[in-house]
């Protein structure tokens, strides 16, 4: 009887932690997507370099306006509805980017986009928590690793779709599909948490822990997040791939990213997550002075595949550890973490593009290097363990 009650909850929890994976993926998915097409949207209005840059800052503007929510909302509604709220209206706004023909809708679209997609960030990582409890041991960053996955594939989706003329129309009405439909099945297996915890307040100020480790992920989402933007673009312009080749180092960061994140929990377990972390900073500097230097094919490629392996696994083990918070629930400080990851994943890109339009997109990859000896500064001094 013993035996056959261990089954079941061997069972429920691999069908939780699919579920979870499942979710995780298609909200890299999602937002890949909108990566893979932004070359697209660009041509589509013929805007310059600066003038995407400053369009990007939509993206921020939204999560801004979700800042004071969504903590609140996944205490309020549950991580589980709020995940379903979220992911669906991700998946919709991302169809809205496609039909929009004035700068002004794009810029509208991109907000709501931005709101929702940290929406979806602070519900499915939550959710993960709950996971991770459940089986007594690391493993956010495998989940945040099938996320990159997703972006990867998602990023060779859009190529293979651009390379095909497909339109961006159908292009994000098939990938919302997939979403929507993942969710809706999804939806009944994921941890029912609409309780609040009332031993907990809801809006309470960040601890100083907190702020140091959101910080040191911040860091490590600028050059994530200019990898993610900007990666094929400097391919193109600064060490001038051949058509064939553009998309090389972007697909070289994601692959490095990926397996970083599946490798990532036994490494910290191992040795720490300082060590982990001081490492992940080494990689990234590292990496980008080489691809600053050697601005060429190979040498670029190979930098672009430390760069991913750097920043793979700071934002997981981050979230994992502010879940463990006395003075905040898990919701609320994985929201307080993701807020401050976040700003410099979406506001690194649009700040890549000022500089590479006041000076070159070289040099603005020179300030992503500061980036990368920040995340080993902020390690070391950072009280972690």
């Amino acid at each position: 009887m013993g035996f056959n009650k261990k089954n079941e909850f061997n069972n429920a929890s691999k069908i939780f932690r699919i579920s979870i994976s499942l979710i995780f993926f298609v909200a890299g998915l999602c937002f890949a997507s909108w990566g893979s097409r932004i070359s697209s949207i660009q041509q589509k209005f013929m805007l310059s370099d600066q003038e995407l840059g400053s369009i990007l800052f939509a993206l921020p503007v939204g999560l801004v306006v979700s800042l004071p929510l969504s903590g609140w909302l996944v205490n309020k509604l549950g991580s589980r509805n709020m995940l379903a709220i979220s992911v669906i209206s991700f998946a919709l706004t991302l169809v809205a980017l496609a039909f929009v023909n004035t700068v002004y809708l794009l810029i509208t679209s991109l907000i709501f986009f931005g709101l929702f997609c940290n929406a979806t960030n602070i519900s499915v990582n939550t959710q993960a928590v709950s996971v991770e409890k459940l089986y007594g041991k690391p493993i956010m960053s495998s989940f945040h690793g099938i996320y990159s996955i997703a972006t990867f594939l998602g990023a060779g989706f859009g190529t293979l779709m651009i390379g095909f003329s497909v339109s961006t129309v159908f292009h994000f009405l098939l990938v919302a599909s997939i979403i929507i439909i993942t969710v809706i099945l999804s939806l009944s297996f994921l941890n029912d948490d609409q309780v609040p915890e009332k031993t907990q307040k809801t809006f309470v100020v960040p601890e100083k822990s907190l702020i140091t480790i959101g910080m040191i992920a911040f860091c490590s989402m600028v050059i994530d997040g200019a990898m993610f933007d900007w990666g094929v673009i400097y391919f193109k312009k600064i060490v001038g791939a051949n058509k064939q080749w553009v998309g090389a180092g972007y697909t070289a960061c994601m692959c490095t990213m990926a397996a970083g994140r599946f490798f990532a929990d036994r490494f910290s377990t191992k040795y720490g997550l300082r060590r982990t972390l001081q490492l992940s900073g080494i990689l990234s500097t590292i990496g980008l002075l080489i691809t600053v230097s050697f601005p060429s094919l190979l040498p670029s490629i190979l930098g672009f595949m430390l760069i991913g392996a750097g920043i793979s696994s700071v934002v997981p083990t981050i979230y994992s550890v502010a879940s463990k918070s006395k003075i905040m629930s898990p919701g609320s400080a994985i929201a307080a973490v993701s807020t401050i990851s976040f700003v410099g994943f979406l506001f690194g890109p649009p700040l890549i593009g000022y500089i590479a339009g006041l000076f070159s997109l070289r040099v603005s990859f020179v300030f992503l290097i500061s980036m990368g000896i920040g995340v080993f500064i902020l390690s070391t001094k950072a009280k972690i363990e």
